[in-house]
């Protein structure tokens, strides 16, 4: 890789990293151009010549850790040798990411992150495509051999995360879920909505 290749990746970085604290510290509404690129030590050009804004940065931060995400959980499904087991292993691969990453899933979980899903679901479903496959086939193989209802698969994705999602949001904001409970309690919950045997 060229230097200035090297050093415009290591800038990327540099921003991307700034972001996250700035947002763990100051919360969204900190979130600037300003502290950005004092806590970076970068140049205001440099974060538009990347980013093109503020909001290209944070999207870019979103979708970073939303890839990360994404990965631990296909991670979790590929050991999994039943759907029943495969449930269990998503949701909680989900929550414990959301307890070791608390910031993370603080601006995961945010009205940011809404609003970017809101306004570009389509392009998120593309450039995720690649983690989403792999649970769409585990998901495919399952309903196949009988184990998962034959339910359209947003839906599925829906039965499955919502809860999860659900639970994280309030451990974020108001503390009173305990997320080791929830993931003792949430995997056979959820299991019984998509089981194609309901117990």
């Amino acid at each position: 890789m060229p230097p200035k290749q090297q050093r415009g990746e290591a800038t990327v970085e540099l921003l991307l990293d700034a972001a996250l604290r700035v947002y763990a510290e100051a919360g969204e509404q900190g979130l600037t151009v300003n502290a950005v690129t004092r806590a970076s030590g970068v140049s205001l050009g440099s974060l538009y010549h990347h980013f093109g804004s503020i909001d290209g940065l944070v999207d870019a931060l979103l979708l970073r850790w939303l890839d990360r995400l994404l990965g631990e959980m296909v991670a979790a499904l590929r050991h999994a040798r039943t759907a029943r087991t495969g449930v269990r292993a998503l949701v909680r691969a989900y929550l414990r990411f959301v307890r070791e990453h608390r910031e993370v899933g603080m601006l995961l979980h945010s009205s940011r992150a809404d609003q970017l899903v809101m306004t570009q679901a389509a392009r998120l479903r593309e450039t995720q495509e690649g983690r989403l496959t792999p649970f769409s086939e585990w998901v495919g193989r399952h309903v196949e051999r009988g184990e998962v209802a034959p339910l359209p698969l947003p839906l599925i994705e829906s039965l499955v995360l919502g809860p999860v999602v659900g639970a994280c949001r309030r451990w974020l904001t108001t503390g009173d879920i305990d997320l080791e409970e929830a993931a003792r309690i949430l995997p056979d919950r959820i299991w019984r909505s998509i089981s194609a045997e309901p117990e």
